[in-house]
């Protein structure tokens, strides 16, 4: 009865257009409260890659043109979540490298699919303005686990000064190294050294400074015909 009801208001996220506060709500609590409260256990991990599946197949399930899509594009959370979880206790680098090129795919399709929730037919709400928000968290996100796996797979990718503080975790550090480079502020605790490191930073900084611009430039592009059809 709870997974029931769990499932139910995650399809009320993606159904109903206020939804997309009540998903800035849950972003904002998890990478600001929990991932820095609790990253270092891997068990919270597992229960954070359940809830992204849930989260995702919700937005697939409502939002797909078919069954049978819907049935199609619910692999990728699927095998998402089982890789995750596998590679908590067998990280073989078969498992690594499934883990993080599905981690990938999975925040891309949320970002698409909650772009596509943003620039549905009607008005422009200020539920959409949070929606293009939410699509910049989910951004810095996904390039946070991408750093992530540099640092832990390719040696010297990344220097990084650890706080002495027990609640600290390379998750949380990634994280909050994400959204001050999509953000341009750079304080520089950890320092990206291999070309490849280098190339992602300057993509999300390129990312964080155009995205803004573009997305401006949309909304206000589809304000102007929507209120062009109501005349």
């Amino acid at each position: 009865m709870k997974k029931q009801r769990k499932t139910r208001y995650l399809n009320e996220l993606w159904v109903k257009e206020s939804g997309l506060s009540g998903m800035f709500v849950l972003l904002i609590i998890m990478h600001f409260v929990l991932i820095p409260s609790f990253g270092s256990y891997s068990f919270f991990l597992i229960v954070l890659n359940i809830f992204w599946m849930l989260f995702l197949m919700a937005g697939v399930f409502t939002l797909a043109k078919s069954k049978k899509q819907g049935m199609l594009f619910s692999v990728v959370p699927i095998l998402f979540c089982v890789f995750g979880w596998v590679s908590v206790f067998e990280p073989s680098p078969f498992v690594l490298w499934a883990d993080i090129v599905l981690s990938v795919i999975t925040f891309v399709l949320l970002i698409v699919l909650v772009l596509v929730k943003v620039f549905e037919p009607g008005p422009i709400t200020l539920y959409r303005v949070i929606g293009s928000v939410v699509v910049y968290m989910l951004l810095a996100n996904l390039w946070a686990m991408v750093y992530l796996f540099f640092y832990r797979h390719i040696e010297g990718s990344f220097q990084i000064t650890l706080p002495v503080f027990e609640s600290n975790s390379l998750d949380a550090n990634f994280m909050y190294f994400s959204y001050i480079t999509i953000t341009t502020t750079g304080f520089g605790e950890i320092v990206p050294l291999h070309p490849l490191a280098r190339s992602l930073v300057q993509l999300e900084a390129l990312t964080g400074v155009l995205y803004p611009v573009i997305l401006i430039g949309r909304l206000v592009s589809d304000a102007n015909a929507y209120s062009q059809t109501k005349e």
